[in-house]
């Protein structure tokens, strides 16, 4: 009898309810709103790579061609004949052969009045703002650089051929420090978005 009615007592205790239902509540308010942060610090991820894309596709058009040699794309005949209307491509970087370590530089870090940059963040200090720039984590290794004959200019111009040119982010994924390392999804690839433009003079230099 004695332990039965110590146990009703017990049983009847209101104290300490509160924190054992704050205790119990706070992991998951805590979690919502990491959540929450992560997935803006996502979106804001997604925003920034895409911007990156599009500066670079903007930069690869008036810069030096990051493949060795376009002469393939320009196509065949007499100095002043149409190019070829028939569609070919050759790409680099991400995967496939290695882009020129030059061009693909100035792309992704960008350049100063004296040159290539060598460091990412400096957007308001160069005179053409870099890949990386605009979303720090990109490298050479994630951008793929695909040029297009699509038949247009003529064989011959000074300017060399026009090219299409795309560009498109490749094996880059979320940074999600908390709840991706949580939840195990730290492994989530940023998509593609392939940002595609017409070249103008496939030269970096004043003189082109």
């Amino acid at each position: 009898m004695v332990i039965a009615a110590k146990l009703s007592r017990f049983a009847r205790q209101q104290e300490g309810t509160a924190m054992v239902e704050g205790l119990i509540v706070f992991p998951l308010v805590l979690l919502t709103f990491a959540a929450f942060f992560e997935f803006g610090y996502a979106v804001f991820q997604w925003n920034q790579t895409v911007k990156a894309l599009q500066a670079g596709a903007r930069h690869a058009a008036v810069s030096d061609p990051l493949i060795s040699d376009i002469t393939a794309l320009e196509g065949a005949g007499a100095a002043g004949d149409p190019v070829p209307a028939e569609i070919v491509s050759e790409s680099c970087g991400a995967g496939t052969s290695p882009c020129e370590s030059g061009p693909m530089n100035r792309l992704i870090f960008g350049a100063t009045a004296a040159g290539t940059d060598d460091e990412c963040g400096n957007a308001a200090e160069n005179t053409i703002p870099g890949m990386c720039d605009f979303n720090t984590r990109i490298g050479a290794s994630n951008v793929l650089v695909t040029y297009y004959r699509a038949g247009l200019g003529y064989v011959g111009r000074p300017g060399g051929p026009v090219l299409t040119i795309r560009l498109e982010v490749k094996d880059l994924n979320f940074d999600l420090p908390l709840v991706g390392a949580i939840l195990g999804l730290d492994q989530i690839t940023i998509p593609a978005h392939p940002v595609t433009i017409t070249s103008e003079d496939l030269c970096s230099t004043s003189s082109c």
